[in-house]
């Protein structure tokens, strides 16, 4: 299977600065995640920032019946600008996840997320990703939309 690609933009109503704040703190990531999905943290994050180098492991149900481990890194770091996190050890065969900001104005931020993943498992990979894997990845983005339209009111 060739690797998916998937691209997000969000706008979030705060100036570049404050949404920089929030997203580079491993901590907030729970917050973004729905609850249907149990977003446990199993590495200590509370009060972190993220850095280069850093690895966080968590546990998520992505659908019922079916728990994981995943463990990301966060590879690449730019102030204000970007962060790269990959997947080291998880459900996927492959996933780099880019996440992007920049400020529209003095209130509003663009945040622009490149998200290439593969699914594990070859050819059997390839069938679940036509059936559902590649609806709930995309299902990830209009979550997080919703939780920064909850967190972030205009």
């Amino acid at each position: 299977m060739t690797p998916r690609r998937i691209v997000s933009t969000t706008t979030v109503p705060r100036p570049l600065a404050t949404t920089w704040e929030f997203f580079s703190r491993p901590e907030n990531l729970e917050k973004l995640t729905p609850p249907k999905v149990k977003f446990e943290f199993l590495t200590p994050v509370a009060g972190v920032e993220m850095y280069e180098g850093i690895v966080i492991q968590y546990r998520i149900t992505p659908f019922p019946g079916f728990t994981t481990d995943w463990v990301t890194e966060i590879t690449h770091i730019r102030h204000h600008a970007h962060f790269i996190d990959d997947q080291r050890v998880g459900p996927f065969a492959l996933w780099h996840h880019q996440h992007h900001f920049r400020a529209i104005d003095d209130h509003t931020t663009e945040m622009r997320d490149i998200l290439h993943y593969q699914a594990p498992l070859g050819i059997l990979g390839t069938i679940a990703d036509k059936l559902f894997v590649h609806r709930q990845v995309q299902q990830i983005f209009t979550d997080r939309e919703e939780a920064i339209t909850r967190l972030f009111p205009v």
